[in-house]
C-alpha cells in the first residue's frame, strides 16, 4: 500500500502544475508608473492572450488596434510572464517591455518593467478580462 501511494505522489509531480484560469482571450486596462521628470502617468493596454498549457502566445499594447508579439510568455499556476517589443521592432529604439502578472480576484496584476536607453522604468499594470 506504501508503495501504490508513493507511486501515486510521484506521478503527481510530474505533471505540469496547470493554471486554475484560462488566461486566453482580451484583457484591457492601464499600467501607471512615474517618469523620468517625476510625473506620474497611467496609459491604457490591451492584450488579447493565448494560454495553452505552460505557454502563453499572443498580442499586446496600447489599444485593441495597435497590437505587437508577446515574446517568452510563460504560465505558473495564476502567475503569467511575458516581454513584449513595444513598437513591434527592437530598430524602432522603444524599450523592451517585461511583464510579470499575478491573478486574483478576476484581475492580471503586477509590474512591467522596461530599460530605455540605460534608463530604468517599472509600472504598476492593472488588466480585467473583456466580455
Amino acid at each position: 500500500m506504501k508503495k501504490l501511494a508513493l507511486i501515486f505522489v510521484l506521478l503527481l509531480m510530474s505533471f505540469p502544475v496547470l493554471a486554475a484560469e484560462d488566461f486566453s482571450g482580451a484583457w484591457s486596462g492601464s499600467f501607471t508608473g512615474t517618469g523620468p521628470d517625476g510625473t506620474e502617468r497611467t496609459e491604457q493596454m490591451f492584450l488579447k492572450l493565448v494560454h495553452k498549457g505552460a505557454d502563453l502566445t499572443g498580442t499586446a499594447g496600447p489599444s485593441a488596434e495597435v497590437q505587437w508579439k508577446i515574446d517568452k510568455g510563460k504560465v505558473d499556476g495564476n502567475n503569467v510572464s511575458f516581454e513584449v517589443q513595444a513598437g513591434g521592432d527592437a530598430s524602432s529604439g522603444a524599450p523592451l517591455l517585461r511583464f510579470t502578472l499575478a491573478f486574483a480576484d478576476g484581475h492580471l496584476k503586477g509590474t512591467l518593467n522596461a530599460d530605455n536607453g540605460g534608463m530604468k522604468l517599472s509600472a504598476k499594470v492593472d488588466t480585467t478580462r473583456v466580455k
